[in-house]
């Protein structure tokens, strides 16, 4: 396939709609890669990096290298998503804390108009189909339920957390930074990344480098064997994640973190006309609305060659 500059421009743009996803707890940038047409190519990629590539760039020099390894993809898309979740996680820190409901109801749009596109590439409907589609709701809706860990500050768990939560950064549905949420290392991080502390952002970036090249051979497997069923239960998992993008929720537990620092540790998602405060329904159905509408912007750009 051969892409000229403005194709890289768009999967440019892709990357950065990825980052700025993956930087939100309860977002998932593999949604967005799904959405936008690049999914796959991206699995198949990833799970290409191997020792083969070292042997072709011995063997065969640096050009073969860079095309086997789809590298001008890579690094359009790689840019992108960095520059978006470094600059954006900074962003999302501020509106979730100051503006939940708002940023909460654009992702809510945003994330239900993706179970539509996604749902929709299952070419046939049969009763395996409908059993992974609820075992993968299931299974995200408990995710969402899990109440998280005190924070860790430990620079080496980042490595751990990084491994486990790139896996479910490029699972659609699964949300990386409500992972990291969960395993008590999303402030560790955000704050390494403020701080520009080198150490815990290098050992966290190894340990989902390390998770990811395992993990990417793991889908490109089920993909290619289970096509329908791993559509079925990526749906599900998007379906699932609803609860936790709900923008109404009642704190139903507190915890406290070493600095006196108050953050909820249960929540409940609840009507807007129940909700103790302004609900601010307007503004809410609007963004939700803007959500809905960014995502079939991103599903024609996923429809464009490149």
């Amino acid at each position: 396939m051969q892409r000229r500059f403005l194709d890289y421009f768009i999967i440019s743009t892709k990357g950065i709609a990825m980052g700025a996803a993956d930087a939100v707890p309860g977002v998932s940038g593999g949604t967005i890669a799904f959405i936008s047409g690049i999914y796959e190519e991206l699995i198949t990629t990833i799970s290409g990096v191997n020792l083969y590539l070292v042997k072709t760039l011995r063997s065969d020099g640096f050009s073969a290298f860079w095309k086997q390894l789809n590298g001008n993809f890579l690094l359009a898309l790689l840019s992108g998503i960095i520059i978006s979740f470094v600059s954006f996680m900074r962003l999302a820190k501020y509106l979730i804390e100051h503006h939940p409901i708002l940023i909460w109801s654009f992702f809510f749009g945003l994330i239900l108009a993706s179970i539509f596109f996604v749902g929709k590439q299952i070419k046939q409907w049969r009763l395996p189909i409908f059993i992974a589609l609820i075992l993968g709701t299931l299974t995200a809706y408990y995710i969402t339920t899990i109440p998280t860990l005190a924070s860790n500050d430990n620079s080496y768990f980042l490595f751990i957390a990084g491994a486990i939560a790139i896996c479910a950064m490029i699972l659609p549905g699964i949300s990386g930074s409500f992972i990291l949420v969960i395993l008590g290392a999303y402030k560790t991080l955000s704050d390494a990344l403020h701080d520009f502390d080198f150490k815990k952002i290098v050992l966290f970036a190894l340990g989902a480098l390390i998770g990811l090249l395992s993990f990417s051979h793991v889908l490109k497997w089920l993909f290619k064997h289970y096509h329908n069923i791993t559509l079925a239960v990526l749906t599900g998992f998007i379906f699932g994640s609803l609860n936790k993008i709900w923008p109404w929720k009642e704190v139903l537990t507190w915890r406290t973190n070493s600095e006196g620092e108050k953050f909820p540790l249960i929540e409940k998602s609840i009507s807007p006309f129940t909700f103790e405060g302004d609900p601010q329904l307007a503004f809410a159905i609007v963004l939700m609305i803007v959500g809905f509408l960014t995502i079939i912007v991103l599903e024609k750009l996923g429809s464009k060659r490149g």
